[in-house]
């Protein structure tokens, strides 16, 4: 007998997520290469639901689906009372939902993700020591002096999120800087900070902040990748430290 699921049936599921191989994840699929392929263009307006559902082969139901779950991931973006339109596929969007990932995890998943960003973010500021200007620099020297002139642990931390935003900016890479944003949460890097803290710790983080703007100033690529791999991974040895036994 087939049991092949008909227009408009779906397979069952065990979560409100689109499963692999479902007409929702197919649709969601079909929609995405409608976008890389050129058919449908950052900021252009979608056909309507039922249009478009039709254009496809599958329900309505379905589509509006893959619509909300395109939304969700910032491919999609409702405009009320116009309609579905592309968004401008900018990084920082796309990525948006990789923050959650350094927000929630624990443990060694956090150390993972430490060491990911010393990956990065050594190779981002290494980018920025060839790449960055004078108005830039101004901006990374404007908050370094700023976190040098407080022990307020929430104003260090402002500053510390801006510094390393400021650098990633300067790298001219936007997709790496979205990834690093994710990486470098305000809640991620709180949690850190609160254990980090007690340790004694914000004298040789400002030493270490010290070392990447000389480098920046000095526009040395390699120094500045060594500084900053040093920085971040001072603190990815501390929460290493705090994980073993």
């Amino acid at each position: 007998m087939d049991e092949t699921p008909t227009e408009g049936t779906e397979p069952e599921r065990t979560a409100n997520a689109p499963q692999k191989g479902t007409v929702t994840q197919r649709a969601i699929e079909q929609i995405k290469a409608m976008i890389a392929e050129g058919r449908l263009e950052p900021g252009q307006r979608l056909p309507t639901e039922r249009d478009l559902a039709v254009q496809l082969g599958i329900s309505r139901s379905s589509m509006r689906e893959a619509i909300r779950a395109l939304t969700v991931l910032g491919v999609l973006e409702a405009r009320h009372g116009s309609g579905i339109y592309v968004t401008l596929l900018e990084a920082g969007d796309l990525l948006e939902t990789f923050g959650v990932v350094a927000d929630l995890s624990r443990g060694p998943r956090l150390v993972e993700l430490l060491e990911v960003r010393r990956i990065l973010e050594s190779t981002a500021t290494a980018l920025a020591a060839a790449r960055i200007t004078d108005d830039q620099l101004a901006e990374v020297e404007k908050h370094l002096t700023a976190m040098n002139a407080t022990e307020d642990p929430e104003e260090i931390l402002a500053h510390d999120l801006a510094f390393h935003r400021e650098i990633a900016a300067a790298a001219g890479n936007e997709t790496m800087a979205a990834i690093l944003e994710g990486l470098s949460s305000r809640t991620f890097r709180a949690r850190v900070w609160r254990g980090y803290q007690e340790e004694g710790a914000f004298a040789r983080t400002r030493r270490e902040h010290a070392a990447i703007h000389r480098a920046l100033v000095a526009h040395d690529p390699e120094a500045a990748r060594a500084a900053a791999a040093a920085h971040v991974g001072e603190v990815e040895q501390w929460l290493r430290a705090q994980l073993t036994p």
